[in-house]
């Protein structure tokens, strides 16, 4: 099968004539487009350029020049990661890879190479290991996380709450999802800064990057010794005692899979949902008013401003055609949430809400679907609750378009959200986030003090004494309340 993969046109350092080796070299002489530059990319626009350009699958250049697809469609994305058939997520069949154009120093290999785990697994592989993983997150209960969850949330929010100010995101966002997942795999004793900040540095890809993912797999390797010996119903224990056998190293890369996938996910979610209330009146109004649950409000904010832009990568067992184009076996492909969410054919106006809708794209589907959305859910619901509930009055104390982003081809960062509030008390973790102080909580059983009763005049003794009147149905009550 020929490759019938088209050119652009683009313009300055984004745009460059087809390597040799590209689909696309030899076609015409026209210029590829560039998803990187030493200057910062409007990738939402880029990707409208594109769609404009070649439709839902425009090819594109990564870091070194080395050509793939990117999925620009809605529907064409659910059949890249809906058709394992067709499409794997095995690096090594890439044909750049093979041929050596991707160096191992490329800066997306991190993503890119192939890992014996189950994002990278198929068929019987990938159900032993995709098995291990859906066994340990299935008995979570739903009802003690979201607990945690505003635990956690408390803890934080007490830490700023006296200064009436405060940035969401580096104070908050960033540390709840954590705070929950090293609970949730088995490891709260390890949930501080440092490892907060290993996790953000591992996925900056920053020249301290690999120290810090040691320093992630090294906790992550004594909490699978300790489980080994010691079998606890957590996240960790599930793997290691699960009946496929899996080694310690593929439980310690299990983990680091679960940890660092769930923390960057709901970091990002939980820090854009937050920014949408507070930018957008609309959705607080509806909040506020009854209209709109956090919850709604979380789903409209992934099909938005989904956590991952893209996910690198898919690539195609065989010559097929997607999005009207011909792909070649071997040829690249990445699943982009970010623009296959605002596809014209699904959303023609995007100001229109999408309440009640949830095939968006951002947590993947087929196979390879993400097997702890739920708990991302959980984390940015409660996580919005929590705030608002504490801080009703919290304001976003900068212009909205003074906001920064970090942004990248895999993901788009909110750098801070500063806010501003009356300034209240702390309160303690254990009750449920109120913005006014809370009362010592008694047992449900526990009744308040009665009332004294005047103490009637003693009767005259004596022959003709008459006897005690019959309780009134009050005092009958209390007294079988009060177990007499």
């Amino acid at each position: 099968m020929t490759s019938d993969i088209p050119t652009t046109t683009g313009t300055d350092d984004r745009a460059l004539a087809p390597p040799p080796g590209c689909p696309a070299h030899g076609l015409g002489g026209g210029a590829l487009t560039r998803l990187y530059g030493p200057r910062p990319l409007d990738l939402r626009s880029l990707y409208e350029d594109l769609r404009e350009e070649h439709g839902p699958v425009a090819p594109v250049l990564l870091h070194d020049d080395v050509p793939i697809w990117v999925v620009l469609g809605h529907a064409e994305n659910l059949r890249l990661v809906g058709t394992p058939a067709l499409f794997s997520r095995d690096s090594r069949i890439w044909t750049p890879l093979v041929e050596g154009r991707v160096k191992p120093d490329h800066p997306l290999m991190p993503h890119i190479a192939w890992q014996p785990i189950c994002s990278h697994a198929e068929g019987d592989e990938h159900r032993r290991l995709r098995g291990a993983v859906t066994h340990a997150m299935k008995p979570i209960n739903y009802r003690i996380l979201r607990r945690a969850v505003y635990r956690h949330a408390q803890a934080l929010v007490n830490k700023f709450c006296e200064r009436g100010e405060a940035d969401l995101v580096n104070q908050y966002s960033e540390y709840l999802p954590m705070a929950v997942m090293c609970d949730l795999l088995g490891m709260p004793k390890e949930y501080n800064e440092r490892i907060v900040h290993a996790a953000r540095d591992m996925l900056k890809g920053t020249e301290t990057a690999i120290a810090s993912n040691a320093y992630i797999m090294e906790a992550l390797g004594r909490l699978t010794a300790r489980r080994r010996a010691d079998p606890v119903e957590d996240i960790a224990g599930l793997l290691v005692s699960h009946e496929s056998g899996l080694t310690d190293d593929e439980v310690r890369e299990h983990l680091r899979v679960v940890l660092i996938a769930a923390y960057e996910a709901t970091a990002n979610l939980l820090a854009n949902a937050l920014r949408m209330v507070l930018t957008h009146p609309g959705f607080r109004a509806q909040l506020n008013g009854g209209q709109m649950t956090v919850g709604q409000a979380v789903e409209q904010s992934l099909w938005d401003e989904p956590p991952f832009s893209t996910v690198f990568a898919y690539f195609a067992k065989q010559d097929t055609e997607l999005g009207g184009r011909q792909i070649r076996k071997g040829d690249g492909l990445l699943f982009a949430p970010a623009p296959g969410n605002v596809d014209p054919r699904v959303r023609p106006d995007l100001k229109a809400g999408m309440m009640g809708n949830r095939s968006h794209l951002a947590f993947g589907g087929g196979p390879h679907e993400c097997p702890g959305q739920d708990i991302g859910r959980v984390i940015a619901d409660v996580g919005v609750d929590a705030l608002l509930r504490r801080l009703p009055d919290v304001q976003l104390d900068c212009e909205e378009d003074e906001l920064e982003w970090r942004e990248s081809i895999a993901s788009r960062h909110l750098v801070e959200l500063p806010v501003r509030f009356a300034t209240r008390p702390q309160q303690d973790v254990e009750q449920m986030p109120s913005h006014t102080p809370n009362p010592p909580m008694a047992p449900s059983w526990e009744l308040p003090p009665a009332e004294p009763v005047p103490a009637a005049p003693a009767p005259e003794s004596g022959p003709e004494s008459e006897p005690d009147p019959e309780p009134g149905a009050w005092q009958r009550f209390l007294r079988w309340w009060r177990g007499y």
